[in-house]
């Protein structure tokens, strides 16, 4: 898009109005690309409706939701997850400690209220806003919303949340107050996905530490073929789910 290309109008949808195609999104050149629709509601169903389209929200506290789809992609394929030998040997350190844990789902609440309370990568602030907390718990009730975890001593000190349909993962958001911990809780979603068959977590935008962690740009046609199917598949009951340390000692690392 040129300077001189007027900026696309924005289109604003109400809660009955369906999402606009993805192929819609602001692209390269424009003020945000992505970006697709502001407005409507943060319901289950739509949550679930937009997740299956490759869509997700994404606003600050001053601002109506706002609906992204990216192109490209950020995604992480199990398959490519880089676990460093530093974070190999953080894993082994930790798993001989008697209060230490990896899990799912033992206090989603907690983890996505410290998310809330974190900054995301390259950003000042929290995008993560009361409404978004209040919506995403509530997604988790109905059983599509879920949260790694990383325990010591009986308090939680990291984890990351994120959406499920079938065998599609979204990632979300991660935050940490110990070093490493918020990798070992995406290594443990990620021996979680290998288990079950899970091909792929999407990362939406493309961050530092998620191409350290082995993510790379997925084109958004790719991406939506993927979600496609693998929403189609049966997830894990992820709550119910136990950490095989023995996953990591064999040739994960690099």
């Amino acid at each position: 898009m040129s300077e001189d290309t007027p900026q696309p109008p924005l289109p604003w949808i109400e809660s009955q109005d369906p999402l606009p195609p993805v192929e819609n999104a602001w692209g390269k050149g424009t003020d945000a690309p992505g970006l697709l629709a502001a407005g409507a509601d943060l319901g289950v169903e739509r949550l679930l409706a937009a997740y299956s389209h490759g869509i997700f929200p994404w606003f600050n506290p001053d601002q109506p939701v706002l609906w992204w789809s990216p192109d490209p992609r950020m995604v992480l394929k199990i398959e490519d997850f880089k676990l460093h030998r530093s974070l190999r040997k953080t894993l082994s350190r930790y798993a001989a400690h008697p209060q230490f844990e990896l899990c799912f789902d033992r206090d989603f609440d907690q983890v996505i209220e410290a998310c809330a309370a974190s900054p995301r990568e390259g950003q000042k602030g929290t995008w993560i806003v009361p409404a978004m907390v209040e919506a995403y718990k509530e997604l988790h009730r109905a059983g599509h919303a879920h949260s790694a975890e990383t325990w010591l001593d009986g308090k939680l000190v990291a984890g990351l949340y994120f959406v499920s349909i079938g065998q599609a993962v979204f990632g979300e958001s991660m935050f940490s107050t110990l070093s490493d911990g918020s990798k070992m809780a995406l290594a443990a979603l990620v021996q979680a996905c290998e288990r079950h068959n899970i091909k792929a977590i999407d990362c939406q935008q493309n961050t530092a530490h998620l191409a350290l962690m082995g993510a790379k740009e997925m084109p958004r046609s790719e991406f939506l073929s993927h979600i496609r199917m693998a929403a189609q598949g049966d997830g894990p009951h992820w709550q119910s789910l136990e950490i095989d340390w023995d996953f990591w000692r064999g040739d994960k690392a690099s």
